[in-house]
C-alpha cells in the first residue's frame, strides 16, 4: 500500500505518534506477522491460503476512507469509514500504523491487533512498506516479510486481470511498484511469487520456524531485485 504516500514528515509524525502510545512488547508466545509487497505481487491471495491452513492465524482487518468496490464488503475486506471518522480514530490513537495510499487513507486497528494477540492468535498485516516501518518502530519481535513478482510483466499482468481499477489507476499503480519494492532490504524476509503454492509453502515456513524461536536465512534476491528496478526505468 504505497502510492501518492505521505511525505515524509508525515510519516516521521505517524512514527512518532506511534512510538509515544507504544503497546510494549509482545505477549507471551505471541507473534505479529507483516506481510507487504507492490500492488499486484499477490500478497492478498496469499494471506487468504496462508490464513486458511492455519487456524491459528487470523487477519487485522484494516479500515480505510477509500470508497468500497461492488465486490467488498464492510468488515470483511476492509472497515470503511468516512475521513471524519479516520480523524477521529487517528486522534484518538486508535490506530498502530497509517498510510496515505494513492490518495486514500489505510489504518490498522491497535485495539483489535491486540485482541487477537491475547486470545491466543497469531496476527497477520497485510500494510505497506510505510506501515511496516511504523510497526517495527514500536512493536518488538514483529516479523515481517516482502513478496516480490517474479517480473515485472507478471505484476503488470495481475493488475489487468484483477479488473478493479481503471488503466489510469493501473498505471499509477506499476509506477509506484519500484518505489515499494526500493523497500524490500528493510524487511527480514522475502518471499517470491512466481509459483503460487511454493510461495504459500515459504510463508508457512517462515511462521513455523517463527514459532519454534528459529531464524530462516535470508535467501540473495538481488539479481531479481536488480532487474524489476532496472525494468521500471
Amino acid at each position: 500500500m504505497s502510492s501518492d504516500a505521505q511525505p515524509a514528515t508525515g510519516a516521521a509524525k505517524a512514527t512518532k505518534a506511534a512510538k509515544e502510545r507504544a503497546p510494549g512488547a509482545l505477549p507471551e508466545g505471541a507473534n505479529l506477522f507483516v506481510l507487504s509487497a507492490p500492488s499486484g505481487a499477490g500478497k492478498t491471495s496469499l494471506i487468504k491460503a496462508l490464513v486458511e491452513s492455519d487456524s491459528s492465524l487470523c487477519v487485522s482487518i484494516s479500515h480505510t476512507t477509500r470508497a468500497r468496490r461492488p465486490s467488498e464488503r464492510d468488515g470483511e475486506h476492509y472497515h470503511f469509514v468516512s475521513a471524519t471518522t479516520f480523524d477521529a480514530m487517528l486522534n484518538a490513537g486508535e490506530f498502530l500504523e497509517w498510510a496515505d495510499v494513492f490518495g486514500h487513507r489505510y489504518g490498522t486497528s491497535r485495539g483489535a491487533v491486540a485482541a487477537g494477540l491475547r486470545a491466543g492468535r497469531d496476527v497477520v498485516l497485510e500494510i505497506d512498506w510505510q506501515g511496516a516501518k511504523q510497526v517495527r518502530a514500536v512493536w518488538p519481535g514483529v516479523v515481517d516479510v516482502f513478496v516480490l513478482p517474479p517480473r515485472r510483466a507478471v505484476l503488470m499482468e495481475r493488475l489487468r486481470k484483477r479488473g478493479q481499477d481503471p488503466a489510469a489507476v493501473i498505471d499509477l499503480r506499476a509506477a509506484q511498484a519500484a518505489a515499494d519494492i526500493s523497500h524490500c532490504a528493510e524487511f527480514a524476509h522475502v518471499v517470491v511469487n512466481d509459483d503460487f503454492e511454493r510461495a504459500v509453502r515459504a510463508l508457512q515456513r517462515i511462521v513455523a520456524a517463527t514459532r519454534a524461536g528459529e531464524r530462516l536465512p535470508r535467501q540473495d534476491h538481488c539479481a531479481l531485485l536488480a532487474a524489476l528496478l532496472e525494468d521500471s526505468c
